[in-house]
């Protein structure tokens, strides 16, 4: 190998050596919540499926129809919930690991939208359990037929919650996605308006592949995803306006 080849090849090793030990700092930060967490599994389950349990029949509770589902289901929560407990140090290692390949405006921009893309994680989580949640059990509580026991297995409103703030945790992001787009010149603020009524059926072809097959649920994600669009275009549009001005 001569002298020139190794130099090229240095600056790859470099970036995944960095690449590693970032991820392994994730998986880590991930393990260290869950074990922290894992002595609370049952009560971080009750927290979670409390909105169902307040709209059941008087008498019943859930079950589980698996025999491993009383313990691998509280521990797959557990899982979930490290993660999102470890997020924010997730996303400080995404940002430690691209900020040396950014110019000096690019990451003014960039540390604002990655503290704001932490709250609105958040936001998304918390949007699904107080609000979703109570009106989406609740609907499906109601409209039990006459002689049915409405008693849901554990590990499958597990799935469903989880499908549930997955979808509303993504969705909250919509906001930082369009600035990035109209900051990073991909598009522009009046393109994307031009193009409201093609976001719209998507917000709600969106709703319906990631929500229970009910028009609450649907709506309830749908109209949120297009209200966090119209927010980030006029975000998009003050920051192209700031870089404007700054390039001046």
């Amino acid at each position: 190998m001569t002298d020139t080849e190794q130099d090229q090849g240095q600056p790859l090793v470099a970036h995944l050596t960095e690449l590693r030990d970032r991820l392994l700092r994730v998986v880590l930060a991930v393990l260290v919540c869950a074990v922290g967490l894992m002595p609370f599994a049952n009560t971080i389950y009750s927290f979670v499926a409390e909105p169902l349990r307040r709209y059941l029949p008087e008498g019943t509770s859930m079950i589980a129809t698996e025999i491993a589902s009383t313990f691998l289901t509280p521990f797959k929560l557990v899982l979930v919930s490290a993660f999102c407990l470890a997020m924010p140090i997730i996303l400080h290692q995404i940002w430690q690991f691209i900020a040396p390949g950014m110019y000096r405006h690019e990451k003014r921009i960039a540390a604002p939208l990655l503290a704001s893309s932490v709250v609105l994680f958040y936001a998304g989580l918390a949007f699904a359990y107080y609000v979703v949640f109570p009106l989406v059990f609740g609907f499906f509580s109601g409209i039990t037929p006459e002689g049915v026991n409405y008693t849901p297995d554990i590990a499958r409103f597990l799935d469903t919650a989880l499908k549930l703030f997955l979808a509303f945790g993504i969705a909250f992001e919509i906001p930082i996605a369009t600035v990035l787009l109209i900051a990073s010149g991909v598009t522009t603020a009046d393109d994307l308006a031009a193009k409201r009524p093609y976001v719209i059926i998507g917000c709600f072809v969106f709703g319906m592949l990631l929500t229970p097959p009910d028009i609450i649920s649907q709506a309830l994600l749908a109209v949120p995803m297009w209200f966090l669009f119209e927010v980030g275009i006029v975000f998009g549009r003050l920051v192209k306006k700031k870089q404007t001005e700054s390039d001046v």
